[in-house]
Formats: C-alpha cells, structure tokens, sequence
C-alpha cells in the first residue's frame, strides 16, 4: 500500500496505525495523539451488561493488566496510574467526552497528561453471538518512536496491550475469571525481589 492510498478496512484490522492517515481517529471527540491502536473482540453477553462493568472504571483493573488503578471523582472524571517500561508509571486524568448507555463510552486525558490520549469504546450487538467490543485508542508514546520501541520490548506498549486486555475482559464476562499461567520458580523469585 502506498502512503496515497487509503486503508478503507475497520479500524481493528487495519494496517495503518497512524491517525493522520485514518479516518477513524474522527470518530474520536477531543482526538488527542498520533498513534492509533484498535482491536474488537466478540463476548457473548448483552451489551447492557458489558456496558455496566465497563463503565465502572473500577472494575478495569480486573483485566487490564497495566493498570496500577483508576480513582474515580465522579461520573465524567478518573485519575489513572498506569504501568510503564523499566519499572515506572505513567499518570493521567480521564474525562468522558461522550456516554451512551449500553451503546458507546468516549473520554479524553486532561492537559498535562504523562501519556496523551484519547479514545472511544463502542459495545455493538451482534445478535445470538452476542455483543463486539470495538476499542479504539490514540495515544502519544513518552519519548516518541523511541518510547514506543521500548514499550513494545517490555511488552507496554498499547497496541499489543489492548489486544491482551480485551481478551482478558471477554474471559471475565463470560466465565467469571481470567485464565492466567502458571510460573515458573524464576519468574516466582523475581517477583519477589
């Protein structure tokens, strides 16, 4: 593909992952960064329900496996402390630019953001099979190209972190835990230490 032509796929598997050259980064009210992450998953439960869990940001700590933990002020504004590469953390305050019950949740990070980002989260039926979860993130990595580098390499970075984590929330919902493997004695000490 060229950089002329356009990439018409969704957003979840498209190969362009920058959002100046993606319609999609549109769709996201007070679009804040330039790396574009999307991934879908389909869980079978209702919408309703995935919606409820979702938009208690308390609850995603149960599955998103980098987050420290997510203060919630009230209904529009959240404090999140995220993991980062190397043993650090990344913060940043949340405001939900958008909620339609059952059906999308929209937020932006505030001025002064450790890692600007924005980003929508869509729960679409799809009848008997249930419901798709359509994630899409913007995002601007500490450090640039090169903090995304290191990111990728201690396994941080967003786009391989949404992925994981949307597994993560379809196993919750549907069976009440998330499936984790087991360690070995290294990995034990390390944690340890």
């Amino acid at each position: 593909m060229t950089d002329t032509q356009t990439d018409d796929a969704p957003l979840a598997t498209s190969k362009q992952t920058t959002a100046a050259t993606h319609e999609e980064a549109g769709r996201v009210p007070d679009a804040k960064g330039g790396a574009l992450v999307g991934r879908a998953v389909t869980i079978n439960k209702p919408a309703a329900e995935l919606y409820a869990y979702f938009r208690d940001f308390s609850n995603l700590a149960t599955f998103m496996e980098n987050v420290v933990r997510i203060d919630v002020h009230d209904d529009t504004r959240s404090h999140w402390v995220v993991k980062a590469p190397a043993g650090q953390t990344v913060e940043w305050d949340a405001i939900v630019t958008e909620d339609q019950p059952n059906r999308l949740i929209a937020w932006t990070a505030a001025e002064g953001a450790d890692v600007p980002n924005s980003g929508r989260v869509e729960f679409k039926e799809a009848g008997a099979r249930g419901t798709v979860v359509e994630a899409t993130i913007l995002y601007d990595p500490p450090a640039g190209i090169i903090g995304k580098v290191i990111a990728k390499m201690f396994q941080r970075e967003p786009n391989m972190q949404a992925r994981q984590d949307l597994k993560r929330f379809k196993q919750l919902m549907e069976t009440g835990e998330v499936a984790t493997r087991a360690r070995n004695h290294r990995e034990y000490e390390e944690e340890q230490n």
